[in-house]
């Protein structure tokens, strides 16, 4: 098992970690994208019991040390309104996602710092509030029923609770398409100039853009949005590389696989193969790389998830969430973020 930086600094001293060379190395970016999976669902309570549990704690014996988790100082990361090094609990209120051992696999394989960007919002589909610039809007038709379905809602509403809201007009529907997308430009930028006021240890060194993990897809199931997912996931990989100004960009793809254990029907079929089908795009070959999720699941916590409420202290061990959260299981989100940091360092091809 390979030692993290961090404790090496702490034996050795900080000069063990970064020698003089190394100073002037860029710290490598890595930006985290997508929907509330992203967030990362996986309750710290469930990982402080699973850590110290004899059935589950050799699964997370690397991030700790002395009986507590390991804060690394040789990966930090800004998630919305937290930054700091890398620890649990960088996922939505008191959970932890992806992030941890993708950090780590990423902190444990590079001399340089790494810094992590995260940029999540739950529920957020890729049909609009993330759809990427040259996708463009629905067509006019398109737009004018939707328009019209909005009006109607807001309608009824307002008799409904003797409200008088404004009927929402054409600017607001087509401000609707992409907030998430420019929101995610903004963080990044924000995080690239003020880095070194979050990050003091960082000050002096210049970023680079290493590699972007996108890890959504749930609300793309309805309304058929689904049909449209694998065309507005290849603009999405070309407009990120654009606007980064990346253009072979590693990207990963962590595939929907909520279905865990069972085959996948119907819509999240159809948006798996989507987002599996963009390693066979000719300009995506070896630098976009999709991670099945599906297989990497908890069967633990499956196993009880049915019947979770007869026996609730015991399914508390495993999971905290529901089937679309990935149970809320620690060890489900662990595999995913093991396996999106070894994807990437496939595309980037192991280098250091």
């Amino acid at each position: 098992m390979q030692i993290p930086k961090s404790l090496w600094a702490g034996l050795f001293g900080v000069a063990a970690v970064f020698s003089p060379v190394m100073a002037e190395a860029p710290v490598k970016v890595f930006i985290l994208a997508g929907q509330s999976n992203m967030e990362g669902k996986a309750q710290n309570k469930l990982l402080e019991h699973q850590a110290t549990d004899a059935k589950t704690k050799e699964q997370f014996a690397h991030l700790r040390t002395d009986g507590e988790w390991i804060v690394r100082d040789d990966v930090m990361i800004k998630y919305l309104g937290r930054h700091g090094g890398l620890t649990i609990g960088y996922g939505s209120p008191d959970r932890t996602g992806a992030e941890l051992e993708f950090g780590n696999t990423m902190g444990d394989h590079f001399e340089e710092p790494v810094l992590l960007i995260k940029t999540a919002w739950g529920g957020h589909s890729l049909v609009k509030k993330f759809r990427s610039p040259s996708v463009g809007l629905p067509s006019e038709d398109d737009l004018e029923a939707e328009l019209k379905k909005a009006q109607e809602r807001t309608t009824k509403n307002n008799e409904k609770k003797k409200r008088n809201d404004p009927l929402p007009t054409m600017g607001d529907l087509k401000a609707g398409y992409g907030p998430s997308y420019r929101e995610m430009l903004k963080e990044v930028k924000e995080t690239q100039e003020n880095y070194e006021t979050m990050f003091p240890s960082l000050k002096g060194r210049t970023l680079e853009i290493t590699g972007f993990v996108w890890f959504q897809g749930w609300n793309d199931q309805y309304n058929g949005a689904e049909a449209e997912y694998e065309s507005n996931m290849a603009h999405f990989i070309k407009d990120v590389r654009k606007d980064f100004n990346v253009p072979k960009m590693p990207f990963v793809i962590g595939v929907m696989g909520q279905n865990g254990s069972k085959e996948a029907k119907g819509a999240m079929k159809v948006i798996q193969d989507a987002q599996m089908a963009m390693e066979k795009v000719p300009e995506f070959k070896g630098n976009v790389k999709a991670v099945r999720t599906d297989v990497l699941v908890d069967k633990a916590a499956e196993a009880l998830y049915p019947t979770w409420r007869d026996n609730v202290p015991e399914w508390e061990k495993v999971g905290s969430d529901h089937g679309y959260h990935y149970l809320g299981s620690a060890i489900w989100f662990n595999r995913m973020g093991k396996g999106f940091g070894e994807a990437m360092l496939e595309i980037l091809g192991g280098k250091k």
